[in-house]
């Protein structure tokens, strides 16, 4: 159960007030020996705080080990959308996880609950970012462009990735609670996950949930092309394999829509990722078969272009 630390990390983000440096003081009241970074970001319309947690395992590779690293990013535009809004937005779900799941972890780590392999969690905290329109509801801007976001949050220390992100203002989802992609890598899509498939249906007791990709949702943002929303961008930054994981609902809900919030769908998707961190660092959980990526690419070629704008000449 991580519903503790949900509510107490909603209660520091539901505040228009609220800042990377509160959420930092709150972690390390949770374990004094946190590994918590904080930084100012700016960006066209405004900055935000970056937050990043290293949780480090027992033979992770922080310590000179090899077990493998897990990054976790909670993808937003921002937390609330004042003045024109009152309150946190939906749009937040995604860095109410994350940083949920790093509170957890740490009061593991403190209570000798240690993983095999480092966990890094990042996202950003901004209590009042903009809007702006998009079909069929509208999406929550960010102070910041894409680019830096992947930046500051997407590293190279990460042998894989799961991208939490609130997925609600799209026709193609209609269940509430959580679904997961396919797994994104150098611009394929390939399979999805068959250890992450039986983590989801553990930790829910459901037939686990996959929502649909198409070609155009890992092209990084700014090619006039239509993206579900946000979740594989980080695809576009790493050759790491990245898998999203969507926060969703049966209806569409605008990513700026307040009181849209579900804290059971939040826990349960975070205790999802607690379960995938352990079974990855430990080596028991494969995002994608090395051999049929290493096939597919022989027989079909590089795809990293899709990772780029593309031909812009035309």
């Amino acid at each position: 159960m991580v519903m503790k630390q949900l509510l107490e990390v909603f209660d520091i983000l539901d505040d228009s007030a609220a800042s990377g440096a509160r959420m930092k003081d709150y972690l390390l009241s949770v374990n004094p020996a946190a590994n918590v970074e904080v930084f100012p970001l700016t960006g066209p319309k405004g900055s935000t705080d970056v937050i990043r947690v290293l949780i480090p395992g027992k033979n992770g590779k922080s310590s000179g080990r090899t077990a493998p690293t897990l990054g976790i990013i909670g993808r937003l535009g921002g937390l609330g959308a004042r003045p024109a809004m009152t309150g946190f937005v939906s749009d937040g779900d995604g860095a109410c996880t994350v940083l949920t799941v790093a509170a957890k972890l740490l009061d593991m780590q403190k209570k000798g609950d240690i993983l095999e392999g480092d966990v890094i969690i990042a996202t950003h905290i901004c209590p009042d970012a903009p809007t702006e329109p998009h079909d069929p509801v509208p999406f929550m801007g960010s102070p910041v462009q894409m680019h830096q976001n992947n930046e500051t949050e997407v590293l190279s220390a990460m042998d894989a990735i799961l991208s939490v992100d609130t997925t609600k203002g799209n026709r193609i989802i209609n269940h509430r609670g959580f679904a997961i992609s396919n797994t994104v890598k150098s611009g394929y899509i390939l399979s999805v996950s068959d250890d992450l498939l039986d983590i989801m249906q553990t930790t829910t007791g459901q037939l686990p949930r996959v929502f649909p990709l198409a070609t155009q949702d890992i092209t990084p943002y700014g090619n006039d092309l239509y993206h579900i929303n946000s979740i594989l961008q980080p695809a576009t930054a790493t050759d790491a394999p990245v898998v999203g994981v969507a926060i969703t609902t049966e209806t569409m809900v605008a990513g700026c829509a307040t009181g849209a919030t579900h804290p059971t769908d939040l826990e349960e998707t975070a205790r999802f990722v607690i379960e995938a961190a352990k079974y990855y660092g430990s080596g028991k959980c494969s995002f994608y078969r090395e051999d049929q990526f290493r096939h597919l690419t022989e027989l079909y070629g590089d795809m990293r272009h899709l990772q780029t704008l593309g031909d812009t000449s035309r």
